[in-house]
């Protein structure tokens, strides 16, 4: 074993163990990165009084220490420091670890900083072998009772400890075949029911089951049985679930897990005996109810294994009016001492009760919001708590489409979940399944509702996205196409589903290693919130918030969710310092950003106004054009569009800001791939198919994303950047005549060179003054660049200079700096999470260290140009709560993001200024 000196952070030796015992602890709450959730708050509800079973906790550094040194333990933690430890559980309850006569059982329990419920192992009953279990059933009385704890101590610490229980959920535990097996026999169908003969026989089969499959003989040694527990949930910190969880949760794995080592308590010892899990409010709806289930005669997992049907604790009530008021009493001290919601665990043992855990409870967004403000007005919690009690990812839940809960497990039950996928586009979505966006579009024409299907979305699509329910891709990332667009219209999307085979020739999609295989027009389910993809239809309706906001469905006295949400809001917008603005490009979208509290678009993609119909042909006709001529005749078509566009954007935004983005498209996305398509476009342009086709080979580019596009299309082509600046002030021109002042925020894409902002500045100032010129009007605009090249990022001071604002494009500064394609990515980015190369996915939450180091850089140098400098974002991190903390430390004005995250955003800005 590797030896260091243990010693303490200041002097003298290192504490591994912290004991807790009879009123008394050496830790408190506020321990809980060194003694975990739950090690904490044991000693908590020790030191104010609570009935707590004593006990002592291993630290997380031990955990810490276990990896750091090979799977083993400090000098001295066994031989002296657990014996000590174990000593003060002896003398407390007047019982001995390993003593024939008057035994000692103990539990094993894991317990990390962060509640991971259910991820890590626990071992119950240890300390049980044949001399001991006799012992317990003299010293109880109760023979059936002691043979029953080992039953369930043998079986526990053979699949926990020893291994035997399946990786593969497919193949079953041999102790509940054995367990099977027996009832079958002797015709019973609850455990309840077996003799102590019966479990005595049960124990054996279990012990021959042991040797049989690991080689060597169940330990009898209670030493050994604690040293090899202890070894078990240090080794669970990294099971498949934990590391899973961790990485769904964004849980560092380095933090470890504390291990709590607690007398035994026995619920199943009789009729006055019994177990439960509560909470002190309704984990679902947030009602100040007490909320939970108890099983009587029974230990705790009988609770949540499901094996017997628990009761409602309002029961319990009625059976031992006595123990529910001790209980009703503990949850009201909790509440208090707290100011939270908890979840409890309790036994109860010949009718006393006690308490094995209490932890801050794992609530729905809804309830979340109705708690934080029901402690507000209760005097628990001040606004600026109440603010910071509430994950801003839990604002979804309240906006998103929902499946009713029953009627989705029962569905997943009986065998209709196919596949999931990355959770895109939160909410719930049904319909029939559309392979193109043509037969999507008919179907919403008929009424239908419309699945849109696809290997991977592009531009093309875009029609088909706007009346589908949801959206499912094979292919793809969490930016990818669909994902971006779909959030920004609020869709319900999944994307990257690996395990669909789509065959748009058959109009069918194959379920990967199954024989499932699903047709054009069959039914289909997505829930966008987890990414899981469901056959047949279910139910779904829209949330009260959007019912309020958007549809205008109902009115906010009658949606019970609305006065929670506008509360939250009103508090978040006075405590935050950043501005939220929207992602928008059509005056509808813009029209739901202010209702979810935009105070501007913070990027309009013009791209994005090209497609369908009539424009993307005009569009195409441009990028084809042979010559200068036919391109202006290209041009001259899409400028009324544009005119239109922005007219209406600006009219729905009022006197908010708004960023419009110059073209920025990589010149692929327009132009058609298949013969058919190529076809249609050279009748339409009047020109050969082989000429159109070949001019499109011209163009192809190896690399489009670094290719033509952004400034670079604008600097050899200035008639493109001409048009849509003519548009723009036209557009701004006849608003300021209806009186509507209006201040467009010009942005030039793309820029990496002062050069290029300047050639491109100067058209846009010339176009500008020739209409303001001609209209006889007055209009203030500002002329600014996307920062999302690094030689920009790292060149602010020189760019500054000709630059009324940056907005940092960091999506595709995210590609550039990483050198990672966020559509390819996908394929290794899993990986690379599961080795803490990169935490989170950094196109979703902001890389710190190397993009946000750039975008920290950026903004200190343009700003030591111009100390007035408007700094925003508008990437997709936008609406990420770490990357709106990352923006609000920064010193940046504003964010932007999709409408629907707009309330994310908000309260996500709140919550970085409260923190600091």
């Amino acid at each position: 074993m590797p030896t260091r000196e243990i010693s303490n952070r200041k002097s003298g030796p290192k504490q591994f163990i912290y004991t807790f015992s009879g009123g008394r602890a050496e830790g408190d709450a506020s321990m809980k990165n060194l003694l975990g959730g739950k090690g904490a708050n044991l000693a908590e509800m020790a030191n104010i009084g609570l009935p707590v079973p004593p006990g002592f906790t291993l630290s997380t550094e031990v955990c810490t220490w276990y990896y750091e040194h090979g799977q083993t333990y400090p000098d001295g933690l066994f031989e002296e420091e657990i014996p000590r430890a174990l000593a003060t559980i002896e003398e407390a309850l007047g019982r001995k670890f390993g003593d024939p006569g008057n035994p000692l059982l103990i539990s094993v329990r894991s317990g990390a900083r962060a509640s991971m419920p259910g991820m890590m192992d626990t071992i119950l009953n240890l300390g049980l072998n044949e001399q001991t279990v006799a012992g317990l059933a003299r010293k109880s009385g109760n023979p059936r009772f002691a043979w029953d704890c080992y039953r369930r101590f043998v079986q526990m610490y053979g699949d926990v400890v020893l291994g035997l229980k399946p990786a593969d959920k497919k193949q079953k535990d041999p102790f509940e075949e054995i367990l099977e097996a027996r009832k079958h026999a002797l015709g019973i169908k609850v455990d309840t029911e077996f003799s102590t003969e019966d479990l005595q026989e049960i124990v054996g089969h279990y012990k021959a089951a042991i040797l049989d499959k690991t080689g060597r003989s169940f330990p009898d040694d209670p030493h050994e049985q604690l040293r090899g527990a202890i070894g078990a949930v240090f080794e669970s910190w990294n099971n498949e679930r934990a590391i899973i969880y961790r990485r769904l949760n964004h849980i560092p794995g380095y933090w470890g897990t504390a291990c709590n080592v607690q007398a035994m308590v026995f619920g199943n010892m009789g009729e006055d005996c019994g177990t439960g899990v509560a909470f002190t409010r309704d984990a679902a709806t947030g009602k100040n109810i007490f909320y939970g289930e108890f099983l009587m005669n029974a230990q705790g997992e009988d609770v949540v294994a499901g094996t017997r049907t628990p009761l409602d604790i309002s029961q319990l009530k009625e059976e031992n009016p006595e123990i529910y008021r001790q209980l009703d009493d503990i949850r009201a001290t909790l509440e208090k001492h707290y100011r939270d919601m908890m979840d409890i665990e309790f036994t109860i043992e010949n009718n006393i009760l006690f308490m094995l855990q209490c932890r801050v409870g794992k609530r729905t967004g809804p309830a979340a919001l109705k708690i934080a403000v029901d402690m507000f007005k209760e005097g628990l919690i001040d606004e600026k708590e109440a603010i910071l009690r509430i994950e801003p990812e839990q604002l979804n839940q309240l906006l998103r489409p929902v499946f009713d809960v029953r009627e989705k497990q029962a569905a997943v039950q009986s065998g209709r979940l196919l596949a999931t996928g990355l959770n895109a586009g939160p909410g719930a979505a049904t319909g029939k399944i559309c392979f193109n966006a043509t037969d999507a579009a008919e179907r919403n024409r008929r009424g239908e509702p419309v699945i849109l299907v696809r290997i991977e979305t592009s531009p093309e699509d875009i029609k088909g996205m706007a009346v589908s329910e949801g959206i499912l891709t094979e292919r793809g990332g969490m930016t990818s196409h669909a994902a971006l667009v779909a959030r920004q219209m609020g869709k319900v999307c999944v994307v990257g589903c690996g395990a669909l085979s789509i065959d748009y020739q058959n109009a069918e999609m194959r379920i990967d290693g199954s024989d499932v295989v699903l047709h054009e027009g069959d039914d289909l389910s997505l829930d966008g919130t987890t990414g899981e993809v469901i056959a047949g239809s279910l139910p779904t309706r829209n949330s009260e918030i959007i019912e309020v906001l958007v549809d205008g469905t109902r009115k906010p006295e009658d949606a019970p969710s609305w006065e929670v949400y506008n509360q939250l809001m009103l508090w978040a917008d006075r405590y935050r310092r950043l501005q939220i603005r929207a992602n928008a490009d059509q005056p509808d979208q813009a029209a739901v950003a202010l209702t979810f509290g935009a105070e501007g678009i913070g990027l309009c993609r013009t791209e994005h106004m090209f497609f369908g119909g009539e424009r993307i042909q005009a569009m195409r006709e441009m990028i084809l054009a042979d010559d200068l001529e036919e391109r202006n005749t290209a041009i001259s078509k899409l400028l009324p569009y544009q005119r239109e566009d922005f007219y209406g954007l600006f009219k729905t935004m009022g006197s908010h800001p708004v960023t419009i983005r110059l073209l920025d498209p990589p010149l692929h996305e327009f132009l058609p791939h298949s013969d058919e398509e190529i076809m249609r476009l050279a009748i339409g342009m009047g020109k050969p198919y082989e000429h159109v086709k070949e001019r499109i080979a011209a163009l192809h580019e190896f690399n489009p994303m670094l290719g033509l596009r952004g400034c670079r299309l604008g600097i050899l082509h200035p008639e493109i950047t001409i048009m849509q600046v003519q548009a723009i002030m036209e557009a701004a021109c006849q608003l300021r005549q209806e009186g509507l002042e209006v201040v467009p925020e010009i942005m030039v894409p793309l820029v990496s060179t002062l050069k290029e902002l300047e050639i491109t500045a100067e058209i846009i100032h010339k176009t500008a003054r020739s209409v303001i010129a001609e209209q006889w009007i007055g209009v203030k605009y500002l002329v600014g660049t996307m920062i999302e090249v690094p030689r920009a990022a790292i060149t602010s001071a020189e760019i500054a200079t000709a630059a009324d604002f940056f907005s940092y494009g960091t999506n595709d500064l995210t590609q550039m700096t990483l050198g990672m394609s966020r559509d390819d990515s996908g394929q290794f980015l899993p990986t690379y999470q599961q080795h803490d190369i990169f935490p989170r996915n950094p196109f979703e939450s902001i890389d710190i260290d190397g993009v946000g180091r750039l975008i920290t850089l950026s903004a200190s140098e343009g700003r030591s140009v111009k100390p007035d400098l408007k700094l925003g974002i508008c990437g997709e991190h936008g609406g990420d709560p770490a990357s709106v903390e990352f923006c609000h430390k920064t010193g940046l004005n504003y964010v932007s993001c999709s409408p629907y995250r707009v309330p994310v955003a908000r309260l996500a800005a709140a919550r970085a200024a409260l923190l600091g």
